[in-house]
C-alpha cells in the first residue's frame, strides 16, 4: 500500500513538468523521417536583408526571417540546421528532400503549387526606385522609356511589363524596358552603375536599404504589387505543412511574431492570420 502510494505521489508530481514537455513540443506531429533525424532542414540564400543575411563584420547569419525559423524550430521541438544555396535550388530541393522548408522572402504563387505548399507569414508588395542622385525621376510614370531592372528569380519583371502597359502605354508614353538581374544585389549595382535607370525592390526590405545606404536610393511612390511570403514545403509533406502553421500560430498567439516583426522594422508587413497557399 505504501509502495503504492509513493507510486501514485509521483506521478502526480511528474504530471505537470510532462505536460510543460508536451506544449513546448506542440500538439501537431511531425514526418517520422523528421522525428528520426532530429533537426529540421531549411534552406535559404542571406542577401536579402532584413530578410536573411550575414552581417558584414561578423559574417553572422541575421534577420528576421533567420530569427523566424529558429523560433519555428523551437517551436517543434527540433534545432535548426540551415543549408544555404541559390534560389533556384529551393524548389527542387525540397521535392528531393535535400531540405524540408525553405525561407528568403519567397513568394507564394499559384503557379508554384503544382509540387509546392506554402505556409504565408508576412505581407509584401514590390516599389520602384532609383538613385537619389537622378533627380529627374519622381514618380512612378518617370520610368516610362527608362530601362528598370528587377531579380529574374522573382515574379517582378512581369509585374513591372503589366503596370508598363497600364500606366505607361495606355497614357501614350513608351513602355518601361526590364531588364532581368541575378538578385536584388545585382540590380543595385547594375543602378549605380547606370546600366539601369530604376530597379525595383520588396517594401520589407527598402527601408533596411535607405537606412543603411543614407541619401543613396529614393523610392518612387508606392507599392504596386501585395504578395505573400511564404515558406515553402513539398506537397509530399502535409504533416510537415500542418506542423509548421500551427508552430507559426503560435507563435502569433504568444506575441513573439510581432516582436520579430518590430525587431526588424516590419510592422507594417504583418498578417492578421497564418494561412496555406493564400497568395495571389
Amino acid at each position: 500500500m505504501r509502495a503504492l502510494l509513493a507510486l501514485l505521489l509521483a506521478t502526480l508530481l511528474a504530471a505537470p513538468a510532462q505536460a510543460q514537455a508536451d506544449s513546448r513540443a506542440g500538439p501537431v506531429p511531425l514526418p517520422d523521417r523528421v522525428r528520426a533525424a532530429g533537426k529540421l532542414v531549411v534552406g535559404t540564400y542571406p542577401n536579402y536583408p532584413p530578410l536573411t543575411f550575414r552581417d558584414p563584420a561578423t559574417n553572422r547569419r541575421l534577420g528576421f526571417d533567420v530569427d523566424l525559423a529558429e523560433a519555428i524550430g523551437k517551436e517543434l521541438g527540433l534545432p535548426v540546421e540551415w543549408q544555404e544555396m541559390p534560389f533556384v535550388q529551393f524548389f527542387p530541393s525540397l521535392q528531393t528532400g535535400r531540405i524540408d522548408l525553405a525561407i528568403d522572402g519567397i513568394s507564394d504563387l499559384p503557379a508554384r503549387r503544382e509540387v509546392l505548399d506554402f505556409v504565408d507569414y508576412l505581407r509584401t508588395g514590390a516599389v520602384f526606385y532609383t538613385l537619389e542622385a537622378t533627380a529627374a525621376l519622381r514618380e512612378p510614370t518617370d520610368l516610362c522609356g527608362k530601362r528598370v531592372g528587377a531579380s529574374r528569380s522573382t515574379n517582378w519583371p512581369s509585374n513591372i511589363e503589366a503596370w508598363s502597359r497600364e500606366n505607361c502605354v495606355a497614357a501614350g508614353k513608351p513602355p518601361i524596358t526590364v531588364v532581368g538581374t541575378e538578385g536584388s544585389i545585382d540590380a543595385r549595382t547594375q543602378l549605380r552603375t547606370g546600366r539601369i535607370d530604376g530597379a525595383v525592390q520588396g517594401n520589407e526590405t527598402i527601408g533596411w536599404l535607405q537606412g543603411n545606404e543614407r541619401g543613396v536610393y529614393r523610392v518612387l511612390g508606392t507599392a504596386f504589387t501585395e504578395n505573400l511570403a511564404a515558406i515553402p514545403i513539398s506537397k509530399n509533406e502535409p504533416v510537415l505543412r500542418d506542423a509548421v502553421k500551427a508552430a507559426l500560430e503560435r507563435l502569433v498567439a504568444s506575441g513573439a511574431y510581432a516582436e520579430l516583426l518590430k525587431k526588424w522594422g516590419l510592422e507594417q508587413n504583418a498578417i492578421p492570420a497564418i494561412t496555406v497557399n493564400a497568395g495571389r
